[in-house]
């Protein structure tokens, strides 16, 4: 199952995503920004995303516990959250990986083309990615 999270789902989704603060966090919850995914009652992971330029639906985060990577979650999940963003007449989502991590290729495998990059000091370079989903 896939949903829109709930405030009813900030503990569990803070003690998971170390990549936010509390604050904003909330706000994201608020704003309908992020999709949690279940196996069953079994919490699996979540989508989390914002608009670049105010514009452009961009995917922040996503992330699977442990037991549930390589198992086709991602793709289902990222699926879900584009046709969803379609429906809300978007035409192009946007999300970004280090250079050195194996994300990448995960989402050129589901149609993301790379698209630009970004180098900030003493890091990989962050290439950006693009999906068409008209």
């Amino acid at each position: 199952m896939i949903r829109y999270a709930t405030e009813n789902d900030f503990e569990l989704l803070n003690k998971y995503d170390k990549h936010i603060c509390e604050t904003e966090l909330r706000e994201c919850i608020k704003a309908k920004r992020i999709l949690i995914m279940f196996n069953g009652e079994s919490f699996i992971g979540w989508l989390r995303f914002n608009l670049f330029w105010d514009n452009i639906p961009f995917m922040n985060m996503l992330y699977f516990l442990e037991d549930y990577r390589e198992k086709g979650y991602g793709s289902q999940l990222a699926s879900f959250w584009e046709q969803e963003m379609k429906k809300s007449k978007y035409n192009i989502v946007l999300t970004s990986t280090k250079s050195n991590e194996q994300a990448q290729f995960f989402y050129r495998r589901i149609g993301y083309v790379d698209c630009g990059s970004l180098l900030l000091p003493n890091e990989p370079l962050e290439i950006i990615l693009l999906k068409n989903i008209v």
